[in-house]
C-alpha cells in the first residue's frame, strides 16, 4: 500500500510524475468542501479494497459563485496535488467542478481514470410522471453550457421539462452542519414552493450537497403539496462508472485492506467532524492550508 505524504508545505505542488497505472494506486476525489462526502460513501461501500483519497477544498467554498476560471484553476491545482499522491482514478464529486473543469482535467491527463457527477436528469425524465422535473443546482451548474446541453438532449428525447433552481447559500448552511435547521427550511421552502406549484413530482439534487439535507427535502414537499416526491441522487452511479473504468484498464483492487485519508484546504477539525457525523468515519486529516 503506498504511503501519502501529509506535508503541508509542499502538498500542493504542482508536478506531474508518470502515471502509476497499478491497482494498488490510489483513487482521488474531491469537492468544494464537504458536499462529496455524499458520493465518497457510496465508493467506499462498494470498493472496500481502494485507497482512497478525499479532498475538501473548504477553503475556496463555495464553488457556486466562483467565475469558471478560478474553478478550473482550482481543479487543476487539486488534479495535480493527487497527482503527486500517485493516483490511478480522479472522481469529480462536484457539479460545479465537473461542469466547469472536467474537461480541463482529461485534456491535461489524458490517461487517467476520471469520473464527473452529472445531474440526473435522465433517470429523472424516465421517472416522472407528471412530465415536469426540478432541478436543484448551484448558478455555476445551471450556468454551465454543459448542463445546457444536457436539459435540451433530454427535453427532445423524453418531451419532459425541466424547472432548474438555483439554491444560493444552500451549501453554505450544509458545510456549517445545519441539516435542519430553521434557516435551512426556510429556504427549501423558497426554493421548492415555486417547483412544486408547478407540479414538479420528481426533484434532481444537482449539487452532492443536497443529499445530506434530502429528509428535510421531503419533508417540505410533503408539507407543502401534500405528497412525496422522487428524490433522484447520482451518488450510486458515479461509483457504477468508475468500478466499470477501473476494471476495464485492470485497475480495480479486489484484495487486501482498503484506507481513507483526508485533506483539507480549512479546518482539519471540521472535516474530521464531516467524516464523523455523516459517515461515521474516522480517518486521518490533514490541513494543507490555502496554497494554489
Amino acid at each position: 500500500m503506498q504511503q501519502h505524504s501529509s506535508e503541508a508545505s509542499s502538498a500542493m505542488t504542482p508536478a506531474v510524475p508518470s502515471m502509476p497505472m497499478t491497482a494498488d494506486a490510489a483513487i482521488g476525489i474531491f469537492d468544494s468542501g464537504i458536499g462529496g462526502l455524499s458520493v465518497l460513501r457510496h465508493i467506499h461501500a462498494a470498493l472496500p479494497h481502494e485507497t482512497l483519497l478525499y479532498f475538501a477544498d473548504s477553503g475556496y467554498a463555495p464553488y457556486g459563485d466562483k467565475t469558471e476560471g478560478e474553478i478550473v484553476e482550482r481543479s487543476l491545482a487539486i488534479a495535480s496535488f493527487f497527482i503527486t499522491q500517485g493516483i490511478k482514478a480522479l472522481v469529480v464529486a462536484c457539479n460545479t467542478a465537473t461542469a466547469a473543469a472536467i474537461q480541463a482535467i482529461r485534456e491535461r491527463w489524458p490517461e487517467l481514470v476520471v469520473v464527473g457527477i452529472e445531474p440526473g436528469l435522465k433517470p429523472a425524465a424516465q421517472q416522472t410522471q407528471s412530465n415536469t422535473v426540478g432541478v436543484l443546482a448551484t448558478r455555476s451548474t445551471l450556468a454551465s453550457q454543459r448542463f445546457a446541453t444536457l436539459q435540451e438532449q433530454m427535453e427532445k428525447q423524453y418531451r419532459v421539462r425541466f424547472l432548474p433552481q438555483a439554491c444560493v447559500g444552500l451549501v453554505d448552511l450544509i458545510e456549517k452542519g445545519e441539516l435542519y435547521s430553521p434557516a435551512t427550511v426556510s429556504l427549501l421552502e423558497r426554493y421548492l414552493a415555486p417547483l412544486l406549484e408547478q407540479g414538479a413530482d420528481t426533484l434532481v439534487l444537482g449539487c452532492t450537497h443536497y443529499p445530506f439535507v434530502r429528509e428535510a427535502i421531503e419533508n417540505t414537499c410533503r408539507r407543502l403539496a401534500s405528497r412525496p416526491c422522487a428524490i433522484i441522487d447520482t451518488g450510486e452511479a458515479v461509483t457504477r462508472q468508475l468500478l466499470r473504468l477501473l476494471q476495464a484498464r485492470g485497475l480495480h483492487r479486489d484484495r487486501g485492506p482498503g484506507s481513507l485519508t483526508g485533506y483539507t484546504t480549512a479546518s482539519r477539525s471540521t472535516l474530521e467532524y464531516a467524516f464523523a457525523t455523516l459517515l461515521d468515519l474516522h480517518p486521518d486529516v490533514h490541513a494543507l492550508g490555502r496554497q494554489a
